[in-house]
C-alpha cells in the first residue's frame, strides 16, 4: 500500500504555459489588491526637460482586483493583444518563411550549402546574428528564432537547440553590437541630462560605448556557442519526430521502378535546384542592394527608409520614427517571399499562384496555439505594468545604487546585481533607465566613473537577466516555438522547464558579463572613441 502511494506522487502534473499565464495574471491581481492595502510605494526622480533640476515622483502600487480595474482589464484586452510588438511582425516573418519553405527553397538551401558547414559554426551564426540583432528592438525574437528552428531541423538537428540558441542569443546579449542602434537613440537622452547634474557641459556621444559593444558580442557569441554545444546540445539530445515511421514506405518502390529512370529523375531534379538556387541568389542579392540603397541619405531616389526630419545619420536610421526600423521585418519578410518565389519558378517547384497559397498552410498550421499564448501574455504584461509593481521595485533599487555609498568596483557589481533584479520585473530598458539614470549617473560620476560607463553598466545587467523572466514580451515567442516543435503533446513545455533550458547560459554568461566588464575596468581599455569607464 505504501508503494503505491510513492507511486502516485511521482506522476507529474503538467499545466500549459496558456494555463500558468493565466494563473499568474489572477495572481498579480491578487498581489495588487494585498499590496496596495499595504500602500507599498516608493519615490524615484526624473529630470525635469524645461529646468534640468530633480523632480521627485511618487509611484504607489495600483489596486486592479476592484471595480475600476476590472474595467481597465475588459476595456482594454482588445488593444493589449493588437499592440503587442511581437504580434504583427511575428506574423509577417511567417508570411515570408512559409514562402521560402514551400517553394523549396530553404531545404535546397540547407541540403546544398548549410549542410557542408561545420554546426557549431553555424550555433555560432545564429547566436552572433541574435546577439547583434538588438541594433533594431526586438527583431531577433521574432526572425531569428522561426529561421533557426526551422534550419536545425532541416540540419537533422534538435530545432529546440536552434530555439534555445537564438533567444539565448539576443536575451543574454541585449544592447551589445557591431554598431551603435536603436538602444543608444533611446537611452543617451536620460544619460546626458542625468551626467549634467553634475557637469553641465556633459555631453555623451552615440558612439560612446562603440569599442566595448563590438568586443563583447563577439565574446558572448564565442562563449554562448561553446554554452550550446558542450552543455546544452548533449542535454536535448536526438529529436524524434512522430513521422519518422511512414519513410520507410518509400524504400519499398525502389525495385520497381527502372533504376535508369530514376538516376534520370534525379539528374534533372539536381539540375532544377541548381538552376532555383541560381534565380533565388540573384533576386536575393538585387533586393539586398535595394535596402541598402533605401538607406543611404542623398543620392537620386536614395533615402526612402531615412526620417529626414532627424539631425544625425543615426537619428534618421533609428530614431522613434525610423522608417528603416519600422519596416525592417517587412523588408525581410520581403526579401524570403521573393527569393521563395525566385527559387520556385527557377526549379519548376511552382506554376501558379494557387501553389504558393497553398503552400503557406503548413507553416501557419500551428499558429492556433501561439496566437492564443501571446493573448494570454499581453494580458499579462499589461496587467502588471497597470500594477506599477515592477516600478516600485525598480525604484527602489534605483535608490539602492544612489545611497548604497560604494565607490570604484562595488559600486560597479552591485548597480549590475540591482538592474539586474530590477529588470525582471521592468524589462524595457529606456524604462527603466527613466528611473535608475538620475541617480546612477551622478553617483558613477561622483566616484570617478563615466556617464558613458554608467549607461553600458545598464545594458549589462539588461542582458544579465533578460531571458530568464516571463514578464518579457518576447518570451511568449520563445515558449510558444518551443511547444509548435514539441514531439509529445500531452507533455507542454512549460514556462518552468523553458528557463531550466536557459539556466547553463545564464550562469556562464552572467559570470562572463561581469568579469569581462571588471577586466575592462581594471585595464582601462577605452569603451568607444576617447571615452573611458573613469572619467
Amino acid at each position: 500500500m505504501h508503494h503505491n502511494r510513492r507511486k502516485l506522487k511521482l506522476k507529474k502534473f503538467y499545466l500549459h504555459p496558456i494555463t500558468i499565464y493565466l494563473l499568474l495574471t489572477f495572481l498579480v491581481l491578487v498581489l495588487s489588491a494585498i499590496l496596495s492595502a499595504f500602500q507599498m510605494q516608493a519615490t524615484y526622480n526624473t529630470i525635469s526637460p524645461t529646468t534640468n533640476e530633480l523632480e521627485s515622483t511618487l509611484v504607489t502600487v495600483e489596486n486592479l482586483l476592484n471595480f475600476d480595474g476590472m474595467k481597465y482589464i475588459f476595456s482594454n484586452a482588445m488593444t493589449n493583444f493588437l499592440s503587442f510588438a511581437p504580434l504583427g511582425m511575428l506574423l509577417l516573418t511567417l508570411f515570408g518563411l512559409s514562402i521560402a519553405k514551400s517553394t523549396g527553397f530553404l531545404d535546397t538551401l540547407c541540403k546544398r550549402v548549410l549542410i557542408k558547414i561545420d554546426k557549431k559554426i553555424l550555433t555560432f551564426i545564429v547566436i552572433f546574428l541574435a546577439t547583434i540583432s538588438s541594433l533594431i528592438n526586438d527583431v531577433g525574437y521574432v526572425i531569428l528564432i522561426p529561421i533557426s528552428a526551422m534550419l536545425f531541423l532541416l540540419n537533422n538537428r534538435n530545432p529546440h537547440l536552434g530555439i534555445i540558441a537564438a533567444f539565448a542569443g539576443v536575451s543574454f546579449g541585449y544592447g551589445v553590437s557591431i554598431f551603435v542602434g536603436s538602444m543608444e537613440v533611446n537611452l543617451i537622452p536620460d544619460t546626458t541630462t542625468a551626467a549634467r547634474l553634475i557637469d553641465a557641459s556633459a555631453h555623451v556621444s552615440l558612439t560612446s560605448n562603440l569599442f566595448i559593444i563590438i568586443a563583447f558580442s563577439l565574446i558572448l557569441s564565442i562563449v554562448g556557442t561553446i554554452i550550446i554545444e558542450k552543455i546544452i546540445a548533449p542535454r536535448l539530445g536526438k529529436y524524434k519526430e512522430k513521422e519518422e515511421l511512414s519513410k520507410t514506405e518509400e524504400l519499398v518502390v525502389v525495385d520497381e521502378v527502372d533504376a535508369k529512370e530514376l538516376e534520370q529523375q534525379k539528374i534533372e531534379k539536381d539540375r532544377r535546384e541548381k538552376r532555383g538556387l541560381k534565380a533565388a541568389i540573384i533576386t536575393g542579392i538585387i533586393v539586398i542592394i535595394l535596402f541598402i540603397y533605401s538607406i543611404i541619405p542623398n543620392l537620386p531616389y536614395s533615402g526612402m527608409l531615412l526620417d529626414m526630419e532627424e539631425d544625425t545619420y543615426l537619428g534618421q536610421l533609428f530614431g522613434t520614427n525610423s522608417y528603416f526600423q519600422d519596416g525592417f521585418t517587412y523588408m525581410m519578410a520581403l526579401l524570403l517571399t521573393l527569393v521563395g518565389i525566385a527559387y520556385g519558378i527557377g526549379a519548376k517547384s511552382i506554376k501558379n499562384d494557387k501553389d504558393i497559397i497553398n503552400g503557406c498552410k503548413e507553416t501557419f498550421a500551428p499558429m492556433g496555439e501561439i496566437l492564443m499564448l501571446i493573448f494570454v501574455v499581453s494580458q499579462f504584461t499589461s496587467v502588471f505594468r497597470e500594477t506599477n509593481i515592477g516600478t516600485v521595485i525598480a525604484s527602489w533599487c534605483a535608490s539602492a545604487v544612489g545611497n548604497i555609498g560604494f565607490t570604484g568596483l562595488p559600486l560597479i557589481i552591485f548597480a549590475i546585481i540591482m538592474i539586474g533584479f530590477a529588470n525582471l520585473f521592468v524589462p524595457t530598458p529606456s524604462a527603466k533607465w527613466q528611473i535608475f539614470a538620475p541617480v546612477m549617473v551622478p553617483a558613477f560620476m561622483q566616484s570617478n566613473l563615466s556617464a558613458p560607463f554608467a549607461q553600458f553598466i545598464l545594458r549589462a545587467g539588461t542582458s544579465i537577466t533578460a531571458g530568464i523572466t516571463p514578464l518579457l514580451a518576447c518570451f511568449a515567442i520563445y515558449i510558444g516555438y518551443l511547444n509548435v516543435y514539441n514531439p509529445d503533446k500531452t507533455k507542454p513545455i512549460t514556462i518552468h522547464k523553458s528557463i531550466s533550458y536557459l539556466l547553463p547560459y545564464f550562469g556562464i554568461i552572467a559570470i562572463t558579463w561581469i568579469l569581462l566588464i571588471i577586466g575592462w575596468y581594471l585595464i582601462g581599455l577605452p569603451l568607444g572613441p576617447g571615452v573611458y569607464a573613469t572619467i
